[in-house]
């Protein structure tokens, strides 16, 4: 059929086009794109239609129907982020998700009129609910340009921001006050629905993204990686540097998550190489924190593995490790970010414990500690960061620390493998008393509330919190408390206890990539008695031994 030069739309009551009546909620999303249009803005979101013409409910019947009479009307329409498209190539079964938009041949051919005249941008704008602006009356506001109701959107990814800082990742704390008690998962969510802009839309879309990476669900994050990729080429989006940056440093974290090593690095250099990438690693501290302290833990996890056959190679990875962690402090601190701070002390102090482990104590920022000194000071730094998580309002702590220094005080014991259960419990892991003490000064961040007396009661106290909804650590997280609890279970002889830890570690395990899988069985086999090894019965060992995995 072929198609009148115009389309005339009435606005007035009852609205019609080309003079025949039509449906409101059709003829305002028509209009909607038109103006969309014409501001520059391009596309019209499913956000935009609740509240005017639809609720949730009922959105994917009303645009089903807007369409059938669009086809009506013999204009085309067209969905998605790519506006380049024909609209008659594009797949009608993703059609209800939306954008909308008009190809600029057909908005062309719309003509917009109150009582028959040419409608003023004042008039459309109160047809369509919109606030008229005196830019309007001048010429098209800039797509990105800040209104006053981006205030709600603003905070709204404040709430999901906190909430992620106090580890309420998807479950809302129990009892929790205020009106950011949401999942920080929740909370961007409804940030989306409130995103005004393609930077705010594109923002939502990085900080979704970074969510799933840390909950472990690299497959999720990955798809909003995807999403974010295509906003960013579709639209000149405001920012679109930076989320370029970020969207390579979440890229690299899932590589890193899955132990793949030489893609993370891989992805961090070209980063670095790249000019306007490179720019903002520079010049932007919340990125060069992110990226130093990546880098610094690929390079700590290849020393640890090289260390057993190629020392001098291990002892460089190792000196550059714990370069990037200092560089990485500095810019948390740069950009006065406690919480970035606290993440990478314990990460650096981690790391110094780990290298001398595996007989890196000479390198030169460690040369001049002896043994004990080194234990002290990575205790020192663990206590720093658990000074810091104090010092922004405490909701902000971390299972690793908790997890850190047990480690580190069992760590203490040369045990057999697979000891008895009498050699098992005759070893002299540090108890909580001496770790503080090996604080020294930063002793204080050992408070009693957080901290009991006994490691046991540690982890027990942070399993409980995961239990009841009130923290929600990742998988790894979760399995690494759950691992420290049996150890100090059974070592103070409460092996029902113990056993209870590792059957539900047993069902956790599963959801890790086999490098951590392999850990915590290596761990399992070799580090408890084997009477509580025989009654639990872990998961088997792979056949071929793996290089040891440092989670």
């Amino acid at each position: 059929m072929p198609k009148p030069a115009l389309l005339s739309i009435e606005l007035t009551s009852p609205q019609s086009v080309n003079g025949r009546r039509a449906a409101f909620q059709s003829l305002w999303l028509l209009v909607r794109m038109q103006h969309a249009h014409d501001a520059g803005a391009g596309v019209v979101r499913l956000a935009d239609l609740r509240g005017e013409v639809s609720d949730a409910s009922t959105l994917r019947m009303v645009v089903s129907r807007a369409f059938r009479d669009f086809k009506a009307w013999n204009i085309e329409v067209g969905w998605g982020e790519d506006t380049q498209r024909e609209p008659r190539f594009l797949n009608a079964e993703r059609r209800s998700q939306g954008p909308f938009w008009l190809p600029a041949a057909e908005a062309k051919r719309v003509r917009v009129l109150v009582q028959g005249r040419a409608a003023t941008a004042a008039e459309v704008a109160s047809f369509l609910g919109l606030r008229s602006r005196k830019a309007q009356a001048t010429g098209s506001p800039p797509p990105d340009a800040v209104h006053l109701q981006d205030a709600a959107f603003w905070k709204q990814l404040v709430a999901s921001q906190q909430a992620a800082r106090q580890g309420r990742l998807m479950a809302p704390v129990a009892g929790g006050n205020g009106s950011g008690n949401g999942s920080a998962l929740e909370s961007i969510r409804l940030a989306g629905t409130l995103a005004a802009t393609d930077f705010q839309r594109a923002l939502v879309t990085l900080n979704e993204a970074m969510l799933w990476r840390r909950l472990g669900d690299n497959e999720q994050a990955r798809r909003r990686l995807q999403t974010l990729k295509k906003q960013r080429l579709a639209h000149h989006v405001a920012g679109n540097d930076y989320l370029g940056a970020m969207e390579c440093i979440v890229s690299a974290w899932c590589a890193y998550t899955a132990r793949d090593l030489p893609l993370a690095q891989s992805l961090l250099s070209g980063m670095a190489e790249d000019a306007a990438r490179g720019l903002v690693l520079r010049h932007h501290p919340d990125v060069r924190f992110e990226w130093c302290n990546l880098w610094a833990l690929v390079c700590r996890s290849r020393a640890l593995a090289l260390s057993a056959e190629d020392k001098p190679a291990s002892a460089a990875l190792a000196e550059e490790s714990l370069r990037r962690f200092g560089e990485a402090l500095a810019a948390a601190f740069e950009s006065h970010s406690f919480d970035a701070a606290q993440h990478v002390a314990a990460n650096m102090g981690m790391a110094a414990w780990l290298f001398d482990r595996v007989g890196l104590s000479d390198l030169p920022a460690l040369a001049h500690d002896g043994k004990a000194d080194t234990t002290r000071r990575a205790v020192q730094w663990i206590a720093f960061s658990e000074w810091l998580c104090g010092h922004t309002d405490g909701q902000g702590r971390s299972a690793w620390n908790a997890i850190y220094l047990m480690r580190i005080a069992r760590g203490h014991c040369r045990p057999e493998k697979q000891p008895t259960l009498a050699q098992f419990r005759a070893q002299k892991p540090l108890d909580p008393a001496a770790i503080s003490k090996l604080a020294g000064p930063l002793a204080d961040a050992f408070d009693a509330t957080n901290w009991p007396a006994r490691w046991v009661d540690v982890a027990q106290a942070r399993l409980a919190d995961h239990q009841a909804g009130r923290r929600r650590y990742p998988g790894l997280q979760h399995c690494s408390l759950l691992f420290e609890h049996a150890w100090y279970a059974a070592h103070a002889g409460d092996l029902k206890a113990a056993e209870q830890s590792l059957d539900l570690l047993r069902e956790a395990l599963p959801q890790l990539v086999p490098s951590d899988r392999a850990y915590f069985t290596e761990s399992w086999n070799d580090a408890l008695p084997a009477e509580l090894v025989l009654e639990a019965k872990p998961p088997r060992r792979p056949a071929a031994r793996r290089a040891k995995s440092t989670p």
